[in-house]
């Protein structure tokens, strides 16, 4: 079967050519739509063999998706971000699944790289090319509701997941300026969208989450419960209705509110890999609390579902340290370190644990590693470090 890459893109320059190359052995065309660029983006992608097309933008994304795939002449679709690769390992897969004949659609898993607490997300990004499959939504777009629709026409269909992850995600890297561009036109877009949809769960859970990452924490509760009201929820958007409802109590620093729906959230039968973020934050709102030991054992169970997760290791030290296990959150922390080598708060709390079990030596290491790495993204903290190691004679 073949496969065309669909894509939307607007002043991508710099990421574009990385994703293109990405996906070189896996797509049969390329499509790149582009919605009002200003930099070398459209001349990069067509340099690169795509046909593009230009999109005049109407803040809907999925009009402009769904623009991308009336061009598409393969029998299938893959859909990337500019800021996004496809894991080459994953492609003979991908290959193989367009080939099962009752396969309609498979799920991808995305690692979110630099996400703070959630390191997968589960996107429909690979699917057959029918007028019937389309995007939906003029923000977070997705296909999900036209192929429910098309399931109950068609029965017969199978929508599938690919369990490993297939595809980078490096946006959350991006500088703050854009990242507050991003969210007001977010937040813009789904609130008028909702204004005349009021009850929509999907949207009520992803603009709930943006008031919250805001500290707009009532607005966001309110919502997220509106959302939980549908009788309809699917277990992915349950799941995310109650961990973000859990985390905007975690912001809120209370416990009994958060811990049921953290729960709820884990109580939902997905992917083990997508609840890693209700086992951090459930843990991390416990090791504030002073209760390392259920910390402890949510950030075990963690790594039982991940055990290349540098967070988790990172996490697991904290716990082990309070409950004055200094050898394992060395161990701990190490690892995490091992993992991401620029993990800053690692090498810094393993300075702490290294003095603490008075190995000065690999203490002063640690802490000038830390020093090091926090100068150019916490000059603050990199320089009270400076200060704190005067004090104690060891800078």
């Amino acid at each position: 079967m073949t496969i065309s890459l669909c894509m939307i893109v607007r002043d991508e320059a710099e990421n574009l050519p990385a994703c293109l190359a990405s996906a070189r052995e896996a797509v049969d065309e390329v499509i790149v739509v582009d919605t009002g660029s200003r930099d070398r983006t459209a001349e990069i992608a067509a340099d690169s063999g795509a046909q593009v097309f230009e999109f005049e933008w109407c803040d809907d994304f999925a009009a402009a998706r769904n623009a991308s795939l009336r061009y598409a002449q393969s029998e299938w679709i893959l859909v990337l971000d500019a800021d996004e690769t496809l894991v080459p390992e994953v492609i003979p897969t991908l290959r193989q699944m367009t080939e099962v004949t009752d396969f309609l659609a498979v799920s991808l898993l995305r690692e979110e790289v630099g996400a703070a607490q959630t390191p997968y997300s589960l996107l429909s990004r690979l699917f057959r090319n029918r007028e019937d499959v389309y995007f939906a939504y003029p923000y977070h777009e997705l296909i999900d509701d036209s192929i429910a629709d098309l399931l109950k026409r068609e029965p017969d269909w199978r929508v599938v997941e690919l369990p490993d992850p297939a595809i980078r995600h490096t946006g959350y890297t991006a500088g703050a300026i854009v990242q507050r561009q991003k969210f007001e036109r977010a937040r813009r877009i789904m609130e008028t969208y909702l204004a005349t949809h009021p009850n929509h769960a999907y949207l009520c859970n992803k603009l709930g989450a943006l008031y919250a990452d805001s500290g707009e924490t009532d607005a966001a509760i309110a919502l997220l419960q509106r959302g939980l009201a549908d009788p309809d929820l699917t277990p992915m958007l349950s799941y995310e209705l109650h961990y973000h409802l859990g985390d905007t109590y975690r912001q809120l620093g209370q416990l009994a509110q958060a811990e049921p729906h953290y729960q709820a959230a884990l109580s939902q039968p997905i992917q083990a890999r997508l609840k890693l973020g209700v086992l951090t934050n459930w843990g991390s709102l416990r090791l504030a609390g002073n209760d390392a030991t259920t910390a402890k054992k949510l950030f075990e169970q963690s790594l039982q579902i991940e055990p290349t997760f540098a967070i988790g290791h990172y996490n697991l030290g904290l716990a082990l340290k309070q409950l004055g296990d200094l050898a394992g959150a060395i161990s701990h922390y190490q690892q995490a370190i091992a993992l991401n080598p620029n993990y800053a708060d690692a090498h810094q709390n393993l300075a702490v644990a290294l003095l603490r079990a008075g190995q000065v030596r690999e203490s002063v290491a640690a802490f000038n590693q830390a020093i090091a790495l926090h100068e150019t993204t916490n000059p603050a903290e990199a320089n009270r470090l400076k200060h704190a190691l005067k004090e104690m004679g060891l800078r």
